[in-house]
Parts: structure tokens; C-alpha cells; sequence
């Protein structure tokens, strides 16, 4: 207990999956955590977890495609908790299309929502996590943006665009004492999982070597990992969490 004791991190997309999780442990090891999501209804009930073990946890309203939305939501953090320290990126949505059927309009939902999101939660955190003395951010990407899977065109440009991103941001604010870094998540079993089918999960499930699909506190506690102390000496790089999806290419 105690590894993110004096931490104060701002999750966007975390009333659920993947950023829920990340602000339950994050709570459980001793941060203080403002949830970022557009949905409060979903988020109240993971705010309701946190709050049963005892953790410090809030909620803004957050539009991760609006710079001004990201202004507000660290202005947000900095009033409850009175710094920001860590930063994670998880807003994301996986459209599913192939180059033929992939349209324009969709192709800059899916470009605004998964990649300029990362560009902005990044640039509004920027002086506050400077400020901090020791800053971390943690973006998410996905396996798609390693390995070529028919009919996510979209998705995988963006989730490839994140650790090019990650390597940049890393390098620039390396003086500041701020690092970046990205995970790299195969398939969970997270609510956009559970729509699937069961046949085509079968098909994951043979690929991955350890043989089953992830959890949410998998990718939680790699997170947690990257924005603690622990990973002092860890700037640009991608961990993956895929049980051995990409190494058994």
C-alpha cells in the first residue's frame, strides 16, 4: 500500500473499463483521483466503489476533444486536490471498418476522439505536472497499432499515432522532469468485450499464448507501475499487456 502516496491524477474516460479500474488502484495505493468522462450516471457508480474502501476520488465533466473542457478539468483537479502530478489518456472509441467502407466523417471522429484527445489532455496538464517536480503520463493504445488487423484502419492509426506521440512528448519534457509513456493493451473483458461474440472470442482467445483474455486491473496495475516512483528511470517506452499476443508473431 501507499505506492501513489502524495500522487494527484487526472483519468479521462474513467467512469468505466479500462480508466475505472486505473482510478481504483490508483485509490487503493494512496492518490487522490479526478475521474474525467462525459458520463456522470456510469461514473457514479465507480466513484461509489472508491468512496466504500475510503478512497479520495471526484468526478468532472470532461470532453476529451475540447481544449476547453481539458482546461477546466485540470483547473478542476488543481482546486479539489491542489496540484496534478499523473495523467492518463484512455478515452477511445473502436470503430470497426474497412479501407473501402471506412468514411470521412468517421475517420475524424475516431482521429478526434482517440488521438487529438492524447494531444490535448497533454498539452492542458503540461505546466501543472512541470510544476509538480515529478510528473508521469500514461497514455493508452492497443495492440492494433502492432500488429495489421483487418478492418480496424482507423482505430489503429490513432492507437499508432499515441506512441509516436508518447516518444515525442517523452524526449521534449525529459528536462522538466515530466515522463510519457504508453501501455499497449490486447483484448480485455471490458463492456465494449462483452460485444462480441462467442465464436470470435474463441478466435482471441487461441491466439493469445497465456490463453485467455485480460483483465481491466491488468492494464490497471501496469499503469500504476508507470506513473509511480518505482518507474523513475521509464520515460517513451510502450509496456505490453497483451498475454503474449505480440511476441508470438
Amino acid at each position: 500500500m501507499g505506492r501513489m502516496t502524495g500522487k494527484v491524477a487526472l483519468i479521462s474516460g474513467a467512469a468505466t473499463g479500462l480508466g475505472a479500474a486505473q482510478a481504483t488502484r490508483f485509490c487503493q495505493e494512496g492518490a487522490k483521483v479526478v475521474i474525467g468522462d462525459i458520463d456522470e450516471p456510469l461514473a457514479e457508480e465507480t466513484l461509489a466503489e472508491i468512496r466504500a474502501f475510503g478512497g479520495d476520488v471526484r468526478f468532472v465533466r470532461l470532453d476529451a476533444t475540447s481544449a476547453e473542457s481539458w482546461a477546466n478539468a485540470v483547473a478542476a483537479t488543481v482546486a479539489a486536490f491542489g496540484s496534478l502530478t499523473t495523467l492518463c489518456n484512455n478515452v477511445g472509441v473502436t470503430p470497426l471498418a474497412t479501407i473501402e467502407e471506412q468514411g470521412l466523417e468517421g475517420w475524424n471522429k475516431v482521429i478526434a476522439v482517440n488521438q487529438t484527445s492524447v494531444f490535448l489532455g497533454m498539452q492542458a496538464a503540461r505546466a501543472e505536472l512541470v510544476k509538480s517536480g515529478n510528473g508521469a503520463v500514461v497514455n493508452v493504445g492497443s495492440l492494433t497499432a502492432l500488429r495489421g488487423m483487418p478492418g480496424s484502419l482507423g482505430y489503429s492509426a490513432t492507437k499508432g499515432a499515441i506512441g509516436a506521440m508518447t516518444r515525442v512528448a517523452a524526449m521534449e519534457w525529459v528536462k522538466d522532469s515530466v515522463r510519457v509513456n504508453t501501455i499497449i493493451p490486447g483484448p480485455m473483458r471490458t463492456r465494449t468485450q462483452a460485444g462480441i461474440t462467442e465464436e470470435q472470442e474463441q478466435l482471441q482467445r487461441a491466439r493469445i499464448p497465456m490463453g485467455d483474455l485480460g483483465r481491466p486491473v491488468d492494464v490497471a496495475n501496469g499503469a500504476l507501475f508507470l506513473a509511480s516512483d518505482e518507474a523513475s528511470y521509464i520515460t517513451g517506452v510502450e509496456l505490453v499487456i497483451d498475454g503474449g499476443w505480440a511476441a508470438s508473431a
